[in-house]
This record gives C-alpha cells, structure tokens and sequence, in this order.
C-alpha cells in the first residue's frame, strides 16, 4: 500500500515533550552582540544531546539571483564571521563569486530553537584555508582532493576511483595542498535568535548592526 503523504505529515508532532525541553529565554537579559549569544545556545545544544549541531543551512543565490540552499558545516564563529568552507569551483564557490552574499539556518529541536544569519561573504587567505583542512580529518582532507564537487559525475566505478586515490594519497601526504578549497566568512549584518513556545508565543530577538554603534536589538511578532 503506497503512504500518503499528507495523513503522514498530519500523524507527526513538533516539539515532541518526550524528546524536547523548552527552555524559557528573557530577551532583555541577552548580551549586547550576537556572538555570545551564540555561543551560548550553541553549548546548550550541544549539552541538551542535539545531534549534529554544527550543521546549517546555507543559502545563496546564482547570478540570476535563483536561489540555492544546502547543508554544510560551521568551521567556526569569531568577530571576523561565521565559517564554512567548500571548492571555489562548486556551485556555492560560484554563487558566491557572483553573488558575495548568503544566509545561514541552525535549527536544534532538542531545545525548538533556530538561528538565522544573513550578511556578505569573503574568502579568507588561502593558508587559512589550507590551515583550517589540514586540521579536520583524513576523509575530510581525501573528500576535498577528490574534487570536482557539484561537477556531473560520469559513473560511481568514477568516483570509486577517484575516491580510493584520494584516500591514499591524504593517508601519505596529510599536509598535501588543494588550491581550489577555500574557506568563506560571512560577516553578520543581521541574527535572529527563535525559541519556540508551547502556547506558540515563540520569542524572536533579532540583531542588527549599526557600523558605528555596535548591534540594534528588537522583537520580532512570531
């Protein structure tokens, strides 16, 4: 019997109090600038048992302004932005060479809470990006010289190949360059914190920067 979508979507629940803590969150308590806050929320999730929460959503645009969204990992967080990394030539690389602007997406149902990040993108120098690859793990280092990411890929016996060569060659070589690996920092110009509510009275706090007098804070409707 095939499923119905939609009698399936209708049996789920969001916020499931067996798996999900609700924490209360007093904006007017919360720091001056948005990294701490960060910061914060982010141990908690990490705490509270959130599986994967350093993946995010990451959205850009092409030079048609066609959107594009995907999953990839946060490298970090500083005063210099939010940290990601990928191959100057992929689909992200080419959006943001033609389109240096992008939006990030954290979501951590553990604790119904998400994170919204939007501002301009910068390539940071190459020996940071070589810098930030060789510090991450031996697949992480193969999968980047593999290459030829969001290329048409001919076969899987082709990226066996491709693969296995690789893994060998980041197995002997762990400080082996990828020119085109490039790490990308997006400098905030706005953050939304959102912490979900059981009577849905959810608490949105967004950020925005004022250059020369630091951060805007302000609540958002639901």
């Amino acid at each position: 019997m095939a499923t119905d979508l939609h009698e399936l979507l209708r049996s789920l629940r969001v916020w499931d109090p067996a798996s999900t803590h609700l924490p209360s969150f007093d904006p007017t308590a919360a720091p001056a600038a948005p990294l701490p806050l960060f910061t914060e929320w982010f141990a908690a999730a990490v705490a509270a048992g959130q599986t994967e929460p350093h993946t995010m959503s990451l959205a850009t645009a092409d030079a048609s302004g066609l959107p594009d969204v995907r999953i990839v990992m946060l490298h970090g967080a500083d005063e210099d932005g939010w940290a990601f990394a990928s191959h100057a030539g992929s689909r992200k690389g080419r959006h943001l060479a033609a389109r240096p602007y992008a939006a990030l997406g954290f979501y951590w149902p553990v604790l119904g809470r998400q994170v919204r990040v939007r501002g301009p993108v910068s390539a940071a120098p190459s020996a940071d990006a070589q810098g930030d690859l060789h510090a991450r793990s031996t697949g992480a280092l193969a999968a980047a010289l593999t290459g030829r990411q969001s290329e048409v890929l001919g076969s899987v016996e082709e990226l066996t190949q491709a693969s296995e060569a690789a893994w060998e060659r980041a197995r002997s070589e762990p400080e082996a360059p990828v020119p085109s690996w490039t790490l990308y920092r997006l400098r905030p110009e706005e953050v939304e914190f959102f912490q979900g509510d059981g009577e849905r009275r959810h608490v949105r706090l967004r950020y925005r920067r004022r250059e020369e007098e630091g951060w805007a804070r302000e609540l958002l409707w639901p």
